[in-house]
C-alpha cells in the first residue's frame, strides 16, 4: 500500500479560497481543502495543494 504524503496543517492557516478569499477546511481522509463558500474541494496531490478552480471538485 502506498503512503499518502501528509499535508502540513500549519500551511492551512495561510491558505484561503482563491475565489472567495475565505478560510478552507482540511479533509485529511480525502486529501482536499474545502471551500464551503465556493462549494469547491481543492485536491492535495503529493502534499501540494492545487488551488486552481479548474482542478477543484464541485461539492453540494
Amino acid at each position: 500500500m502506498t503512503q499518502v504524503p501528509v499535508f502540513d496543517r500549519r500551511m492551512l492557516e495561510a491558505l484561503i479560497c482563491p475565489l472567495t478569499h475565505t478560510t478552507l477546511e482540511y479533509d485529511a481522509e480525502a486529501q482536499e481543502l474545502i471551500s464551503k463558500s465556493a462549494q469547491l474541494a481543492f485536491p492535495i496531490r503529493d502534499g501540494i495543494p492545487i488551488m486552481l478552480p479548474d482542478e477543484a471538485r464541485r461539492i453540494d
